[in-house]
């Protein structure tokens, strides 16, 4: 059986924030989900050690298998992890992750238990050309390890070691109980650092094995909002250059956010600064242009998205055009070969094939059919002040420019509305609506005159 440890109890002060540090986000993701998300997959159950803000970190991380353990005082990495160890079977390969490590791999995880179910014991390291700060690798003449020694309590010479801990491992559960007891308090912070349980286990004659991440940037820990934002562009990267391995076209992947899941056809083009949140899907051939945000849609065969729109929680069909600067809001459905032109926003709508919204307008909570086309200025007046009312518009209507439609009001096949009209009641099928003062010209005015 395998066990996590994630430490998650810090304060994380640097972070100048009343948030939990863990619960800060990349990719729109909390970094301890980051670590839960990675672990899950290679552990049958999580111990999350948890101290400032306990509550709030409970709320927000929802996995089943997840054994919450407080840590009332802070007294140190072995200190937290030695809260977890009445959950911890003798016989199990404890795996000692950490909330602020988002972007650790599966396969790291993967090499490091396999080495710890030979051994019995892991140890994750990297080598940084700038190793300030981190405790270093100290190894004997013939490689092996030997100790890890902080930067605090580091000497001229250990401080030229370039390997540095991670603090990520894996051990047997019957080890980590037996070393956890043995810990002392002397180094300059006063605190149990886990990291001399690698002393003792060499004292104790383990061989531990070590397994050198090959990017820094896996096992980079965020203490600071620099070191955040650091993280959210190295995660958006790694996501891009996978997409684009699988064959999306992005026109600059340094400006590309996807803060979800993104599922796509072939052909597919991204321009810059576009945000996908949450899950959106793209048919073959679709075009998302500069400055869109996509959230929680799917988006057909051939649609082009023009710049500055927002789609959010809403289906676009094949061959449709969308935008610039539209706003298609949550529950809306466009069909094929539609049109959504510029300044155009349509909320709890439902758009049939092949029709034209092109610009200046609103829908709210309508259902329009196919053929329509609505001009520029058209609102549908869907709230009284207290409820919502629907606006049906039958195929093949007309909608004159700079016209309301006070819902409920249907209007009907083939109708027209004349431009400037508020329709109050059902228009018919096949004939022309129009609601409109007579126009009157007064002969004897004039224009008056600045003084």
């Amino acid at each position: 059986m395998n066990n996590a440890i994630i430490l998650a109890a810090g304060q994380g002060k640097r972070m100048k924030s009343q948030t939990s540090k863990v619960l800060h986000k990349v990719g729109n993701k909390y970094l301890l989900q980051h670590v839960v998300d990675v672990a899950k997959n290679h552990v049958e159950k999580m111990n999350i050690i948890v101290g400032h803000n306990s509550q709030s970190v409970k709320s927000a991380i929802t996995e089943s298998k997840i054994n919450w353990v407080l840590q009332e005082k802070q007294l140190g990495t072995g200190h937290a992890v030695k809260q977890a160890i009445p959950f911890i079977e003798e016989n199990s390969i404890c795996l000692i992750l950490y909330a602020d490590v988002p972007l650790l791999q599966s396969k790291t995880i993967e090499e490091l238990l396999k080495k710890a179910r030979t051994n019995g014991f892991s140890l994750l390291s990297v080598v940084l050309n700038d190793p300030f700060g981190y405790g270093r690798i100290i190894r004997d003449t013939n490689g092996l390890i030997k100790s890890i020694v902080e930067q605090k309590d580091a000497s001229e010479t250990d401080l030229k070691i370039k390997e540095i801990n991670t603090g990520i491992m894996a051990l047997k559960g019957s080890l980590l109980k037996k070393y956890l007891n043995e810990l002392k308090t002397n180094n300059a912070q006063g605190e149990f650092y886990l990291t001399d349980i690698v002393e003792i286990a060499v004292k104790d004659n383990v061989n531990i094995a070590s397994f050198i991440c090959e990017s820094a940037d896996e096992v980079m820990g965020i203490n600071d909002k620099k070191q955040l934002s650091q993280a959210e562009r190295l995660y958006q990267m790694k996501q891009a250059e996978n997409f684009m391995s699988s064959g999306l076209t992005l026109m600059d992947p340094s400006r590309f956010d996807c803060r979800g899941n993104l599922k796509f056809g072939d052909d597919c083009t991204i321009d810059i600064n576009v945000v996908f949140e949450g899950d959106n899907v793209l048919g073959n051939n679709v075009l998302i242009s500069p400055n869109c945000i996509i959230k929680d849609s799917k988006i057909g065969d051939n649609a082009v998205i023009l710049p500055n729109s927002i789609i959010e929680n809403s289906t676009i069909g094949s061959s449709t055009s969308i935008g610039p600067f539209a706003r298609i809001r949550p529950d809306t459905t466009i069909g094929n070969h539609s049109k959504v032109g510029n300044f155009v926003e349509i909320k709890k709508s439902s758009v049939s094939n092949n029709s034209k919204i092109s610009h200046l307008s609103y829908v709210g909570d309508s259902k329009i059919g196919s053929d329509v086309n609505i001009g520029a200025g058209v609102i549908t007046c869907n709230y009284d002040g207290s409820n919502k009312h629907q606006t049906e518009i039958k195929d093949g209507a007309f909608i004159g420019s700079n016209s309301q439609l006070v819902a409920p009001v249907s209007i009907g096949k083939n109708a027209t509305i004349g431009a400037g009209s508020t329709i109050t009641q059902n228009a018919p099928d096949n004939k022309l609506t129009v609601s409109r003062n007579k126009q009157s010209t007064i002969d004897k005015w004039k224009r008056p005159q600045k003084k």
